[in-house]
């Protein structure tokens, strides 16, 4: 990931150069991460790039924003139209894109009353969040000592500033161990994620994944993921996940916009499958990047072309 050579973004209802994005050092969302955000990607399709799930990534942080009493001063189609101004000013095909809304300068009280909401879209290139090797040959990963967020604690299905320090520290501590990602248990012992992916695994053909109830947020990815799964006819259960069905599965992967569908070959040393991306995995990988990309018809409906967006914004 690099920032290098980006020309624009957004902050406040204008397109500004990438330099002037600043905020105070009295803000309350530096002291306390009162802010809501979230992922999105754009790819480049035949058609020119388009966005991947606008509709229900907006519907999220709208939601999250909501859920922490916070009120976004736009529409989403008013955010919809700078991010199309966005990708097409910075000159991007492919590009990840973060909407953030946060409390800024006004007060350093707990209770942000009298705090404006601030409002800011970045667009970067991010190339997979995992690595390129590990889409195709999977990734290591370990148990961490710390417990997931438990949703009785702060509302987890709402993609918050704050909830990622629990993230920051379990995936440092992954990776100090020599692993390439962490996993949370939750309060009451069973899986919840990885540091930023949902979490899938395989047994005998079945497709299993977790729900709110686990702590998770509820990814646009995952709800990706079982869509295709079943509409390629496999069994998706949804429900608790415990260590052990992780460590016997066939086969096992993350879901996320920036980690996209991660295969896992290797728990705590404990070999997954074959040791590599199996077959069930590789069937909905090919699937959704096609999906992506536009060359799965019906998925079409998924991607919402910039050059449309920017029309739109402009009257065209």
């Amino acid at each position: 990931m690099s920032f290098d050579g980006i020309k624009y973004l957004w902050m406040n209802g204008e397109i500004k150069p990438w330099a002037e994005g600043m905020l105070h050092v009295a803000s309350h969302a530096l002291h306390y991460g009162s802010g809501v955000f979230e992922g999105i990607r754009c790819y480049d399709t035949d058609d020119g790039p388009a966005i991947f799930r606008l509709a229900p990534h907006l519907a999220r942080f709208y939601a999250s924003a909501e859920l922490y009493q916070m009120h976004i001063p736009y529409t989403p189609a008013e955010l919809e139209a700078a991010m199309g101004e966005l990708i097409t000013g910075n000159g991007f095909t492919d590009c990840y894109i973060r909407p953030i809304a946060y409390y800024g300068y006004g007060s350093l009280g707990l209770h942000p009353r009298n705090t404006p909401v601030e409002v800011a879209i970045l667009t970067w290139k991010w190339g997979a969040y995992l690595g390129e090797e590990g889409l195709k040959k999977g990734v290591r990963v370990t148990f961490v000592s710390w417990t997931k967020l438990h949703q009785t604690m702060m509302p987890t299905t709402a993609k918050g500033c704050g909830q990622y320090l629990n993230s920051i520290l379990a995936v440092r501590e992954a990776f100090a161990n020599g692993y390439d990602e962490a996993i949370l248990i939750n309060r009451d012992g069973y899986l919840s994620e990885g540091s930023g992916e949902n979490l899938f695994i395989i047994k005998d053909g079945v497709i299993r994944t977790n729900d709110e109830h686990s702590s998770i947020l509820l990814g646009i990815t995952r709800d990706t993921v079982i869509q295709i799964a079943r509409d390629l006819g496999y069994r998706v259960e949804i429900g608790w996940l415990r260590k052990e069905d992780l460590l016997t599965s066939d086969e096992a992967f993350f879901t996320g916009t920036a980690a996209e569908i991660t295969p896992i070959r290797e728990v705590d040393q404990k070999i997954i499958g074959a040791g590599e991306r199996g077959p069930i995995t590789t069937e909905i990988q090919n699937v959704f990047f096609a999906a992506v990309r536009g060359r799965e018809a019906r998925y079409r409906h998924w991607l919402s072309p910039v050059a449309q967006t920017v029309a739109s914004s402009r009257g065209g």
